[in-house]
């Protein structure tokens, strides 16, 4: 979530006292992008361990990314809630479980994967849980299974926020239904190639929802405003230990952690340049400052600077519990509209996450009324992400299974 907040810190080493200093992986990204660099690694064991480590000759595999290949191949209830485990979610937290009856499926929010001080107001999370219900009502309409949802069936807060009947119909199999396996969030450079607003106009499909709207960014002045303050956001980020520590938890940087966690950020899902990405993946790991400062110099260099546009998903009230689940309905399908017409999406929540936190820690708005200028009178924002046409194409991130998730 992602998107919808999939920022995802490269890893980095720090140079040794006691031996020759090393490159970090920031330094060489940075020396390679300004023309090459020659890369010595001493002791081909070492080398030999980080190509097993990191899966770097085989990015993309293994059990945490079947579900990408697999989600079309399982029936019934179970195939709906396929569908549902790739969309996007917070820092891909993935905080979802399913409870599948005779004709319904009941959609529970995990509290245990939240992102902390990042989501304080869980915000995200929600939203995330609304693109996981959009996903499961495709997967659900394409096996003929006639989903109605109904949203908090138990109250605001309950753990139960979503219940789909399922009834029997004609199988539908949407283009949207059909960019579900092929969605992910893209961190990559994008082209110069201007979305037409046509095509942003018909990315937007609001009907059945009632609350959230889109706001798109594309005029010179205004989107040059917000990405300045993306990038202040991204540095205000940071800079606050606690929400730094919260978002660094996420990352998985071993072939073994992706394995055995199945969600979380990784090095693949940073949109590098195959050549990059694999000199990366032979480098140690990184400490979470210099991963910070790598998200931020790319929030800087590569995300703002080659947004086509942006979209603000805005509402008058955004903290309300189902506003936030059917953004998270209107983000996805947003995403998978995009990704059918070979558009890219990234999402950048840094702002809201400012806004958030600067309102439960007391601390003097600072981000609210900057963003709020840039935004029809009275329309508050939910979430923002940048889209444009991508230079290359971004790698899917691991997932759980449905059964995995399944109650």
């Amino acid at each position: 979530m992602t998107t919808t907040h999939d920022q995802e810190p490269v890893p980095v080493a720090t140079g040794h006292l006691d031996g020759p200093p090393r490159w970090s992986r920031r330094r060489l990204l940075r020396t390679m992008g300004l023309g090459g660099a020659t890369v010595l690694v001493a002791g081909t064991g070492a080398l030999s361990y980080r190509v097993y480590d990191t899966a770097a000759l085989n990015p993309g595999s293994g059990p945490a990314f079947d579900p990408w290949t697999q989600w079309r191949q399982l029936p019934g209830p179970l195939g709906a809630v396929a569908c549902a485990v790739l969309a996007a979610s917070p820092h891909n937290t993935q905080p979802w479980y399913f409870a599948l009856g005779p004709r319904s499926i009941d959609v529970f929010v995990d509290e245990a994967r939240g992102t902390g001080a990042v989501d304080p107001l869980r915000r995200e999370q929600y939203v995330g849980l609304g693109c996981a219900v959009e996903n499961l009502v495709l997967g659900g309409m394409a096996r003929g299974l006639a989903p109605q949802v109904t949203w908090l069936p138990d109250g605001n807060e309950a753990g139960r926020v979503a219940h789909v009947e399922l009834g029997s119909g004609q199988a539908q199999a949407t283009p949207l239904y059909d960019a579900i396996g092929r969605r992910h969030t893209n961190r990559g450079p994008y082209s110069s190639q201007t979305v037409p607003a046509e095509t942003l106009a018909k990315l937007v499909d609001p009907s059945g929802l009632d609350g959230p709207t889109v706001h798109w960014v594309v005029d010179p002045a205004p989107k040059a405003a917000l990405s300045e303050l993306l990038v202040d956001a991204a540095e205000a980020l940071t800079r606050d230990q606690q929400q730094s520590r919260d978002g660094f938890v996420w990352f998985r940087n071993s072939h073994d952690e992706i394995q055995r966690h199945r969600d979380g950020l990784i090095l693949d899902g940073q949109g590098l340049s195959p050549l990059l990405l694999g000199v990366a993946k032979l480098l140690p790991a990184s400490s979470r400052s210099d991963g910070d400062q790598f998200w931020v110099n790319q929030t800087r260099t590569v995300h703002t600077a080659t947004a086509a546009a942006y979209g603000v998903i805005t509402s008058t009230s955004p903290d309300d519990r189902r506003t936030q689940l059917e953004a998270g309905r209107l983000l996805q399908r947003i995403h998978l509209a995009a990704t059918s017409r070979g558009i890219a999406l990234q999402h950048m929540n840094q702002i809201t996450e400012r806004i958030d936190r600067e309102a439960t820690t007391g601390a003097v708005a600072t981000f609210a009324p900057r963003f709020a200028k840039l935004l029809p009178d009275g329309e508050r924002p939910l979430l923002t992400y940048r889209v444009g046409y991508p230079l290359r194409e971004a790698r899917p991130t691991p997932r759980r299974s449905a059964r995995t998730v399944t109650r």
